[in-house]
């Protein structure tokens, strides 16, 4: 199984950017995607994460000014970022907890990262 993130950019304060993030290979089914961040000098923080039911979370730093959404059939994750802000900028990385075969025994995999710049 591998992620693949996309979309990261530089953007202007107050922009929008939309993030991807797909699987590919032996999947039976995705529960959690989450998307993280990690800022230079900072720990990586959970961002926003949506479970199988459609049932989402945002950190409070985002709440309202990030949407997260999924597309089962496409085994994609996205993120609409709108009003970025410059403490916005990180390393956004995807992680899916995933059944690999149909035994419930879920495994977590992270993407390679996709960097947001918001900069003026």
């Amino acid at each position: 199984v591998q992620l693949q993130a996309s979309g990261g950019g530089l953007v202007q304060p107050g922009g929008s950017l939309r993030l991807s993030c797909a699987a590919s290979g032996s999947i039976f089914s995705i529960d959690h995607m989450n998307w993280y961040r990690q800022a230079p000098g900072e720990q990586r923080e959970l961002v926003a994460g949506i479970n199988s039911d459609g049932i989402v979370t945002y950190a409070d730093s985002v709440e309202g000014r990030f949407t997260i959404s999924r597309d089962n059939a496409k085994n994609t994750v996205y993120l609409q970022m709108s009003s970025l802000k410059s403490e916005d900028t990180a390393v956004y990385y995807c992680k899916f907890d995933i059944d690999t075969s149909g035994d419930y025994r879920w495994r977590t995999y992270w993407g390679q990262g996709t960097l947001v710049t918001v900069s003026s």
